[in-house]
């Protein structure tokens, strides 16, 4: 079954949902909408979100009746909705006739079980999903995650989650060129093409752990191998960073820089060789996991974030360390540290992965054709990627001996 509308509903429009809505407006021109109902919070518009030009698929809902109105319409007439964070009355009669939705979820327990037992929040859950588990409703699983979490709550979404993600821009590379333009950078930068350049991104904050990059690295100093760190953000941490920069003697090998807007933070990450992402179970999917594959870097994750699972592929377009634990995150980088090969061939294959199969263009294909085959009442016909099914990970799934 064809699909001639879909209509997104989400918080806001941002530069993370930007490349997926463009496909879908591609696919579908006017049947497609974004619907914005609620304005981009400060603290993200001071990052530079929310500076892109808005496109004409997007309809602000919280600031003009009629279009609130018109997106209550939608929510009941499209032939798909996605329901993203976006309050519940857009679907309402919708779901009260049984059409085909897609919600768009991280893990629901990133927090943990514990958050279950608030009854305001039980009371919620269960308006929400455990009264419609047996309509056509399915999840977009923004989590390698969240299957789990979800069967752990009253088997709310029983085998109707699908891979997914969040899809930023998708930025095409000549892979060779792309090799040569890190090692450029390292000599450019350090007058050696062979420097080991590191890269961390993001908020400054404790659930991103930017710590344990520094201590991994100061005990790999410690064994003498070289390289230079650079650490990209701010937040409540930076200054507790800075501190322990010192007391580890790496003060001539990490620089610090301020919030990047976005595309200047994906021009950084193609320059550099190695990323480091360290995020707990609390970063419900990662998107700098996302952009730095895309970046060609080898890149050394924590199995926590959500999208670790499905993008690094141990040995394969990255390593994966166990969140938490300082001496996995040196081990996984001594690795690249002894054998420098390594570091260009995990970058090529992640970056070859992210083009064939994880990008913007195929996660949007891939929802017509998974919606196709649910209104056929077939499962998913996609056997990998986004829109394939995702099977239940516990977090203890990854362990480094």
């Amino acid at each position: 079954m064809d699909i001639k509308t879909l209509t997104f509903f989400s918080n806001y429009f941002n530069h993370h949902q930007k490349a997926l809505c463009d496909e879908w407006y591609s696919l579908l021109g006017e049947g497609f909408h974004f619907v914005e109902t609620e304005p981009i919070e400060e603290f993200r518009a001071k990052m530079g979100w929310g500076k892109e030009d808005i496109p004409p698929y997007v309809i602000k809902t919280y600031s003009d009746k009629k279009n609130d109105e018109y997106a209550l319409k939608l929510g009941l007439e499209s032939d798909l909705v996605v329901m993203g964070t976006a309050p519940e009355r857009f679907i309402e009669e919708r779901l009260k006739e049984d059409k085909i939705t897609f919600r768009y979820s991280e893990r629901p327990l990133k927090e943990g079980f514990i958050k279950f037992f608030i009854p305001r929040l039980t009371k919620k859950y269960i308006h929400l999903h455990v009264r419609n588990r047996k309509k056509r409703i399915y999840i977009l699983a923004a989590s390698a995650y969240t299957s789990r979490d979800y069967n752990k709550m009253f088997k709310s979404y029983p085998g109707k989650c699908y891979k997914f993600g969040y899809f930023p821009k998708h930025i095409e590379y000549d892979p060779k060129e792309l090799m040569d333009r890190k090692r450029k950078y390292a000599f450019d930068k350090y007058n050696d093409e062979n420097m080991i350049t590191i890269l961390w991104t993001g908020r400054m904050l404790r659930l991103k752990r930017p710590d344990l990059t520094l201590k991994a690295l100061g005990a790999l100093a410690k064994k003498g191998y070289d390289f230079r760190l650079t650490m990209v953000g701010e937040g409540e941490e930076r200054e507790k960073l800075l501190k322990l920069t010192k007391e580890l003697g790496l003060e001539d090998r990490v620089s610090f820089k301020d919030f990047l807007p976005p595309d200047e933070a994906l021009n950084i990450m193609a320059d550099h060789k190695i990323y480091v992402m360290t995020s707990n179970f609390w970063e419900g999917w990662g998107s700098v996991v996302y952009e730095s594959l895309n970046a060609g870097c080898a890149c050394v994750v924590s199995h926590a974030p959500g999208a670790a699972p499905w993008l690094v592929r141990h040995e394969k377009t990255g390593l994966l360390f166990e969140s938490g634990r300082v001496r996995s995150l040196e081990r996984q980088l001594e690795k690249l540290f002894k054998d420098p090969s390594l570091i260009s061939k995990y970058g090529e294959e992640a970056y070859a992965y992210m083009h064939k199969l994880w990008n913007p263009a195929v996660a949007a294909r891939n929802v017509l054709r998974l919606y196709s085959d649910l209104s056929q009442g077939r499962d998913t016909s996609i056997k990998e990627g986004p829109c394939s099914k995702a099977e239940e990970l516990k977090n203890n799934w990854y362990r480094d001996r």
